[in-house]
């Protein structure tokens, strides 16, 4: 009888455990549901007509106008100069002891496509399996409400490229404003470049045996060239894929090819007619993708480029541009000089290289590149090119020019509105438009500030 009881408390017992354990679950879910009301999402800010009168204008592709108005309407800039005319009813805003700059492009990223790296799996969009994955577009995976758009754009960046990673062929890039409740919205390029990543010579294998592993320098040259000829391969057989779809368009007797959308998706690049974007580091491998270039007459851009300065010679001679991201990285071997990464920039300006400078971050620290390009500025780069490294640069590299990048009537109204230079740390933005947009200065960060400033 005494054995009955017993047991029947333990039931009884296990049955209040798993009951509070599903209050508990449901209360958790029901605060989820309540705090995903909206409020989490990026507010896309207000569109107007506006005018920023009194202001120091950095206009970057001519000369600092130092008392003028900026005028914003449709989406564009409408005006600007020194006695720029205001049309009725726009909203001014005193521009008095502020600059107003372009906003910076980031053109390296993958921002969008990846939000917590390390154990929340649904939250990462940044590479498909296989080598050959010329048909992943990135705006397809990008989300419009990762928190990494809100804590980017209020440091002043406004447009990003965003680009898958995984495989040989990884995919097509997207550039994007950092505005926008869907990926449509966002798009300014939606199938910008395709991604490679260029078959590099390295000989550290991982890890192994219980330490790390290397590979001789022989077998690692072995390796690099077998996917070099897995590369060509892939082009050849796109090549001949599409010749073969091209001659049965025109003469249907012939034998008829089956569609493949890989290869499909090559098409634009094979042909020239957009840019092929190949992550790059090293003085060899960069003269490699240089050859590569020539032998498949393609439009070739190079992101990485920690040494792209040292084969300047054959980027020139295949109009090849270098996104550089490598500000924040160290130096490849111990005895190089400290500020070998820092120095780059300046000694591309110096050769006449194409370039601009990124994070090349995958979200996080995107927000960092007006620091960026202020390092660069302080190891031999000019003030006037680091500026135009993260702005009128990086549109030039992404054959932007004409939309964004200066501060000119018709282009795109991406502008901020800062208390001072906008590549010092210590400067605060008043001010951000985007697509002519006057965005809200809020962020996560700024939400948590908020919520713990006042805890004692």
């Amino acid at each position: 009888m005494e054995n009955g009881k017993l047991i029947f408390r333990n039931i009884r017992s296990r049955s209040a455990r798993i009951g509070l354990l599903l209050l508990t679950a449901c209360c958790l879910l029901l605060t989820a549901n309540a705090q995903n009301d909206g409020s989490e999402q990026n507010q896309n800010g207000r569109a107007g007509t506006f005018a920023i009168v009194g202001a120091r204008i950095v206009t970057v592709s001519g000369a600092t106008i130092e008392n003028g108005t900026v005028v914003i309407q449709n989406g564009k800039i409408a005006a600007v100069g020194a006695n720029a005319a205001i049309p009725a009813g726009a909203e001014k805003i005193d521009g008095k002891g502020l600059s107003v700059y372009p906003g910076m492009i980031d053109a390296a990223t993958n921002l969008g496509l990846l939000e917590i790296g390390q154990g929340v799996n649904a939250s990462v969009d940044i590479a498909e399996t296989g080598s050959m994955n010329a048909n992943a577009r990135a705006i397809k995976g990008i989300n419009p409400h990762s928190a990494h758009v809100e804590v980017t754009r209020v440091n002043g960046v406004t447009t990003v490229l965003s680009y898958p990673t995984g495989g040989v062929i990884a995919g097509q890039a997207a550039v994007i404003n950092l505005t926008g409740a869907t990926q449509d919205a966002m798009a300014v390029v939606p199938d910008f470049g395709l991604v490679i990543n260029f078959p590099r010579i390295s000989t550290f294998g991982g890890f192994g045996g219980g330490g790390r592993r290397t590979i001789e320098f022989s077998d690692a040259v072995k390796l690099r060239d077998k996917q070099l000829d897995e590369l060509k391969k892939l082009f050849t057989d796109a090549e001949n894929y599409l010749r073969a779809r091209d001659a049965y368009a025109k003469d249907n007797t012939l034998p008829y090819t089956a569609t493949d959308e890989r290869n499909d998706a090559m098409a634009p690049y094979i042909r020239g007619e957009r840019p092929v974007i190949f992550i790059a580091e090293r003085e060899r491998d960069i003269r490699g993708v240089a050859k590569f270039v020539a032998e498949h007459k393609l439009k070739g851009i190079i992101v990485g480029g920690m040494e792209a300065w040292k084969a300047a010679d054959e980027l020139k001679k295949n109009n090849i541009s270098v996104v550089y991201t490598n500000i924040y990285a160290l130096p490849v071997l111990d005895d190089n000089p400290y500020d070998e990464l820092f120095v780059a920039p300046s000694k591309m300006q110096a050769a006449g290289l194409k370039y601009c400078i990124s994070t090349g971050n995958d979200g996080a620290m995107v927000r960092d590149l007006p620091y960026q390009a202020g390092i660069a500025a302080g190891f031999g780069l000019s003030k006037e090119d680091a500026l135009k490294s993260v702005t009128l640069y990086p549109a030039e590299v992404l054959g932007l020019a004409d939309k964004m990048g200066s501060i000119d009537a018709g282009k795109i109204a991406n502008l901020v509105v800062t208390d001072g230079d906008m590549l010092e740390p210590r400067t605060n933005v008043k001010y951000v438009f985007i697509d002519g947009r006057m965005m809200p200065l809020t962020s996560r960060h700024t939400e948590l500030f908020d919520s713990f400033k006042d805890r004692k």
